[in-house]
């Protein structure tokens, strides 16, 4: 696995949204679904506000890789789950609140729910 340069995570990290596009069994990408982003340290988290029967989120759960776009970066990546209990949680649901602090509360809680929370998943760079 790769390692983001501090100019993408800049970029990503400024971008209102990201889309993500999981890849089929066949390599093919599937339609992209534009998604939230946080970043943490050098890290980019993405939930899915269905939980894990998202559409979209179970797309990653067949190969765990596929492609990003956000603030003029394309990436293949690896999608990591995360563990809702670890700590790291606590910090991604502020990184949120922070980064999307302008909408509703309602709509920002959609990724803050025990659901959305199981389904994160940190995207590693994929070999480039």
């Amino acid at each position: 696995m790769g390692e983001w340069t501090s100019e993408e995570l800049s970029k990503i990290e400024v971008a209102e949204e990201l889309t993500i596009a999981s890849m089929r069994g066949d390599g093919t990408l599937r339609k992209p679904v534009t998604i939230w982003v946080v970043r943490l340290g050098d890290q980019l988290y993405v939930r899915s506000v269905n939980g894990l029967q998202g559409a979209w989120f179970r797309g990653t759960q067949a190969r765990r890789l596929g492609q990003i776009r956000a603030g003029g970066v394309t990436k293949d990546v690896a999608f990591v789950s995360v563990d809702p209990a670890d700590r790291v949680g606590n910090e991604i649901d502020a990184a949120y609140r922070a980064k999307y602090r302008r909408y509703p509360a309602g709509i920002v809680n959609t990724v803050l729910t025990p659901e959305a929370r199981a389904a994160t998943l940190e995207l590693v760079p994929n070999g480039q």
